[in-house]
């Protein structure tokens, strides 16, 4: 079912993986860059209906269609360069995972699944993810603005699996340019 309904197939590698019990970037930026060692992951259990395990927002209804976050590190390596700064972890923009090699920003709307080799994960990408204000103190001054419209995708989980760093296949209905992977795209008409 899935290989007909979704049939371009793309090699990337899952870079990074992120689920927070806790809020790391509460309320204004500092100067101090909060610790985040015990948010890294080497595999995410991933439920449908629900998100990540073990993650902050897992089974709030307020996030049913942002359970999963999934950024193109492209987008910040692209972005380091522009800012003419050494490329950050991609892990302080908090998105619980990150790719090499995906035009992320082409599934927002879409249902697309990765699999890291324990089996296939269903998402279904939604809004855009955008960056919050600590980017500038995290990564560098002038990265809220320049991660607009390459900041990732919020998804909702549609099926159960695991996702584990490295090497994966990505399944898509359409084409994906990886070339444009760390380019912005529009955010589309904003809510007044």
């Amino acid at each position: 079912m899935i290989n007909s309904e979704l049939p371009y197939v793309y090699d990337v590698e899952i870079v990074g993986l992120l689920a927070s019990p806790a809020h790391r970037y509460a309320g204004r930026p500092g100067a101090t860059v909060p610790d985040q060692a015990a948010d890294r992951r080497d595999r995410l259990e991933i439920r449908a209906g629900v998100g990540i395990v073990g993650d902050r927002y897992a089974g709030r209804p307020a996030h049913r269609d942002a359970q999963v976050t999934v950024l193109a590190v492209e987008s910040l390596e692209s972005l380091a360069t522009e800012l003419g700064t050494a490329p950050s972890d991609p892990l302080l923009a908090r998105r619980n995972v990150v790719l090499r090699g995906a035009e992320v920003e082409a599934l927002r709307g879409q249902e697309f699944v990765l699999d890291s080799g324990a089996g296939p994960v269903l998402l279904r990408g939604g809004r855009p993810a955008n960056p919050c204000a600590w980017m500038d103190a995290v990564l560098a001054p002038g990265a809220h603005r320049g991660l607009r419209g390459r900041g990732g995708v919020r998804c909702a989980a549609l099926s159960d699996g695991v996702l584990r760093l490295g090497p994966a296949v990505l399944r898509s209905a359409l084409p994906l340019d990886a070339t444009a992977a760390g380019a912005a795209r529009p955010l589309g008409r904003l809510r007044r």
